[in-house]
């Protein structure tokens, strides 16, 4: 049985972090948001999330700078003081020390790297340990699946391979979840990081189907980080499964369980199309209580 006061507790003072990204973040205050004491706080958060409170805090403005860097033109010197970074020079160090590179090079070349990301502790315990125990309890979601037919052009795939993974957990468990934010940072990017289940056409020797992966358009070339590979996709149609949103992070499991089943139960021939694995990969975007779940499968008309 976990300790689910101890547990709450670090979920509090994430919460807090992400809350207060742009202030000043001190021990104290976490302490008083986790209601422990300031020296049993700190235990807790590195016992359960392998960090102190301030690591965490730090990767997550970094991420939070990366991005900025990424998709606007603000004066790096002004994103550095608005994150609570002292100095432009301190800034530098801590960004170089996070993403090897310094701001500026990233700006300039804005290359994929490891954007830090995080399971809300509440949510790890509550739903991926217990999956893996296999004691979770049924929850009854939302059952509205929309259906619609996207067009996808000539593009290109980055994508991690894995040995033996079958889906999410054991692909994790073998490659790390590092792959998520690393591919979440490339603005070129289609559509968010999914889980793919790859056709015969594109999997290699000594490979499962199981991969991780983006798309990004067919002229992209910049490089991609050691042990990913890119490689080309031909024009097809996708067909996309859309879940309605949750209330609650634990309910994941279940919206993406809800679009398994939509699926699987989906007739599209009196549309003129059918489900066509061997053209194209499958993508599993996940699912989040305020998007809902979403998967795509490749499509052929029928006539």
């Amino acid at each position: 049985m976990e300790d689910w006061d101890k547990i709450c507790a670090v979920q509090r003072m994430q919460e807090y972090i992400q809350e207060h990204i742009d202030d000043e973040i001190t021990l104290q205050a976490l302490s008083e948001v986790s209601k422990y004491s300031l020296w049993h706080s700190l235990r807790i958060f590195k016992e359960l999330i392998g960090k102190t409170p301030l690591e965490f805090a730090r990767a997550v403005k970094l991420t939070k700078a990366a991005e900025i860097l990424r998709d606007t033109n603000d004066n790096i010197l002004e994103v550095a003081f608005d994150l609570g970074f002292e100095s432009h020079d301190g800034f530098t160090r801590a960004f170089s020390k996070q993403f090897d590179m310094t701001p500026q090079k990233y700006r300039k070349d804005t290359p994929p790297i490891h954007y830090f990301t995080y399971t809300p502790i509440e949510f790890y315990y509550r739903y991926v340990k217990t999956r893996r125990e296999n004691i979770m309890e049924p929850r009854k979601v939302s059952g509205t699946v929309t259906v619609s037919v996207i067009e996808r052009p000539a593009r290109k795939l980055i994508l991690l391979r894995s040995k033996k993974a079958t889906d999410y957990f054991s692909f994790c468990e073998e490659m790390c979840c590092e792959w998520h934010g690393l591919l979440n940072s490339i603005p070129e990017k289609f559509d968010v990081p999914a889980l793919l289940t790859l056709p015969l056409g594109l999997m290699k020797e000594g490979t499962s189907s199981t991969a991780a992966g983006v798309e990004v358009p067919a002229d992209y070339a910049k490089s991609i980080p050691n042990g990913y590979e890119i490689i080309d996709l031909k024009p097809c149609k996708m067909m996309y499964f859309q879940g309605m949103p949750f209330e609650n992070e634990e309910d994941y499991g279940e919206a993406i369980g809800t679009i398994f089943e939509a699926i699987a139960n989906y007739n599209p021939m009196p549309y003129g199309y059918i489900f066509d694995d061997g053209i194209a990969p499958k993508f599993n975007f996940g699912a989040s209580a305020e998007l809902g779940a979403k998967m795509a499968v490749p499509i052929s008309c029928t006539k």
